[in-house]
């Protein structure tokens, strides 16, 4: 394995952490690209549950180098008590983790702006993690926003934060919502960077000589296809580029440089916020949610769930350039009888095979379904291809026949020893 992009096939929270996990021991450098702090990627090593939003999951083997790239907007006190969090179970960053000079930052008013767009929405929200992630990429746009490497001047730093602050406050009132306090908002901010510059690199560059060095990089996508900006279900999605493409221009990597790209996808369907799911299904949901299951790493909130829709998974191939896939989650269908897959929409009598990019006519979508047999036989203690039921494996190929890709690995439960390499 050289250089490696993993992506969200579906709409983020396929599992991405784990896989991403288990493919580091293969890797000499993990990559973030985009997104923020609404990431959320929950890998469990032995007995202990970690829930990662900015520092790649590669963090969590000792020998790996860890890069956020330019394309991550950072929130820098976040930052801050995710290397905390992992000190106390005794893992230090120090070293290891690297974040990129030319990263854009969150703030707190950027979460106060969030707050305030989405309740003047009122049902026409988003439904966004509330993070701050989209005002920061819109400053980045604006070309107003803060970048990592500005903490390395601290006077100016803190000049420039102390003016970002009171121009935010003005613009909270004009929404009606309430100014932050500037002095105490300063104080939290600067007592983060203060402890985060020695992280603060040049990765464009240490990433160029690692793979002139021939190094092992694997790049980690946050969220999933169908939340990219301008490939996913418009309005209803994230403020980045979720897709292989974010990777490279986030990182700073030519696409020539990559070599393969994973996609991650459930054996069903998941996403959070609002937006049309044409394989939406409440007897899933329910399912799932009676198991515990299905709840957002990052939110909390209970996901929307529904049967495998190919014809997103297959089309984010596309996008994506999928050369293998991971299917993960087979061991939550593990009591059906029957399993249905969409394998494609009708749409005004007439059958598509493709997501429509326009809102109103996706949400017109019905699904059309295939049934497979399910397998009735609990998958999560099973740690080889041959051993897994006959019809969870026919059920994985034929998901990976209809979408187009190859299938890769297979896994039965969120610990790094559930899952199966074909």
């Amino acid at each position: 394995m050289l250089n490696t992009i993993l992506v969200g096939a579906q709409w983020g929270d396929e599992g991405k952490g784990k896989i991403i996990d288990f493919l580091t021991e293969q890797a000499d450098i993990v990559v973030r690209a985009q997104g923020g702090a609404n990431a959320g990627h929950t890998v469990i090593v032995g007995r202990t549950k970690y829930i990662l939003h900015l520092i790649p999951s590669g963090i969590l083997r000792r020998r790996t180098t860890c890069v956020i790239g330019n394309g991550v907007v950072i929130d820098p006190i976040g930052l801050l008590e995710e290397i905390d969090g992992l000190k106390k179970t005794g893992i230090d960053p120090a070293g290891r983790l690297h974040v990129s000079d030319a990263a854009h930052m969150v703030f707190p008013y950027h979460k106060a702006l969030d707050a305030a767009r989405e309740a003047l929405k009122g049902e026409g929200k988003i439904g966004t993690t509330l993070r701050g992630i989209g005002p920061a990429y819109g400053d980045k746009v604006d070309r107003t926003g803060l970048r990592m490497g500005s903490i390395l001047n601290a006077k100016r730093f803190a000049e420039q934060l102390q003016e970002a602050i009171r121009r935010n406050n003005a613009l909270l009132k004009s929404l009606g919502a309430k100014p932050l306090p500037v002095k105490r908002s300063m104080e939290s901010v600067l007592k983060a960077t203060r402890c985060l510059k020695p992280y603060v690199a040049n990765t464009v560059q240490m990433l160029h000589n690692a793979t002139a060095a021939k190094k092992r990089i694997l790049f980690e996508g946050a969220q999933g296809t169908f939340l990219d900006i301008d490939h996913g279900t418009y309005p209803y999605v994230t403020s980045s580029n979720t897709t292989a493409g974010g990777m490279c221009t986030g990182s700073g990597i030519a696409p020539n440089r990559i070599d393969r790209v994973i996609g991650v996808a459930k054996a069903y369907t998941t996403r959070v916020g609002e937006g049309p799911m044409p394989s939406e299904a409440r007897a899933v949901g329910d399912l799932l949610h009676g198991m515990g299951r299905e709840y957002g790493a990052t939110t909390g909130r209970e996901r929307r769930c529904g049967w495998f829709d190919a014809v997103t998974v297959r089309q984010a191939a596309m996008l994506n350039g999928i050369t293998d896939l991971a299917v993960t989650n087979l061991d939550g269908l593990d009591t059906l009888e029957s399993i249905k897959v969409c394998v494609g929409y009708r749409l005004g009598g007439k059958r598509i095979d493709h997501q429509p990019s326009d809102l109103g006519r996706l949400a017109k979508c019905r699904a059309i379904y295939e049934t497979f047999p399910g397998w009735q036989k609990p998958t999560d203690r099973i740690r080889t291809w041959k051993t897994l039921p006959l019809n969870a494996r026919r059920y994985a190929q034929a998901l990976a026949k209809l979408t187009g890709t190859k299938l890769s690995y297979a896994s039965v439960g969120p610990a790094r020893s559930q899952t199966i390499t074909l």
